[in-house]
């Protein structure tokens, strides 16, 4: 037995079996999973029944495992009882409603934004690629940026938070330099909202604000509004900031844009 076998045991085997499953919504087979896993295929197998017997996996035809339909009720369910989501999604749903565009919940992680729920609009509109429970680069995305600027943010700040740069490219428009994030959460913080200008998906334009509840000094999270960029570019989704203000305050609140907002203006 070497190394990685020993410290692959018990919960911790049983743990990253799950979680590798979790990357493979098509299925794995047992071969695959040993080999990414650098574990033997006992090993594997012995973690995989564990699952099986607890509904946490499923075995498909062909030797492939899946997460089990019964990880996938708990998982909803437990999204679903979740504070935030109870508050959120109707907002999200009246967005989707009204602007006809894709709305989305997220929080800041560290360096990522992580998506908590999402509303697509019910007819007409093409369907975004983001999942609840999906990440993106915090720098890249009108969420992360609407959060990022409420924190301290200055050249160094910044610094010690994603090393000193460049970040990561994810379009020819993405911001890559530290100064250059540094000066666009100024503006953000000095405005009130986010731009994600193509920045993060090439055609695909966002606005995103942050959202404060329970009297919280700092946001909880930030809420957008997505949209196919030649279907409504970036002016005219900026135009539906005050619809997004609006709403979230008729949700959640007057004190949910923050202290000191007392309206939906976006100067």
């Amino acid at each position: 037995m070497n190394d990685n076998e020993e410290r692959l045991v018990g919960a911790d085997r049983v743990i990253a079996v799950l979680t590798e499953l979790a990357e493979h919504p098509l299925g794995v087979t047992l071969d695959e999973l040993a080999g990414i896993l650098n574990s033997s295929k006992p090993t594997v197998h012995r973690a995989l029944a564990t699952l099986r017997r607890a509904g946490l996996a499923d075995l498909m035809g062909r030797g492939v495992y899946v997460l089990g339909d019964e990880f996938v009720r708990l998982a909803l369910r437990n999204l679903d009882g979740r504070p935030e989501t109870i508050r959120i999604q109707p907002l999200l749903e009246e967005l989707a409603e009204v602007t006809g565009e894709t709305s989305h919940y997220a929080i800041l992680a560290g360096t990522e934004i992580v998506y908590r729920a999402k509303a697509d609009p019910p007819r007409g509109a093409v369907r975004l690629t983001s999942v609840v429970g999906g990440r993106n680069p915090a720098h890249s995305t009108s969420v992360g940026k609407a959060l990022l600027s409420q924190r301290p943010h200055s050249v160094s700040e910044l610094t010690d938070h994603f090393g000193p740069g460049p970040l990561e490219a994810r379009t020819p428009n993405t911001l890559t330099s530290i100064p250059d994030l540094a000066a666009d959460l100024d503006a953000i913080a000095r405005r009130g909202y986010a731009i994600d200008d193509e920045e993060n998906e090439l055609g695909i334009t966002c606005v995103a604000v942050p959202v404060y509840t329970d009297s919280s000094p700092t946001p909880v999270g930030a809420i957008s509004i997505s949209a196919v960029t030649f279907r409504c570019p970036k002016e005219q989704l900026v135009g539906l900031v005050p619809t997004l203000r609006a709403t979230i305050q008729r949700h959640l609140g007057p004190g949910s844009l923050g202290p000191g907002v007392a309206g939906p203006e976006t100067n």
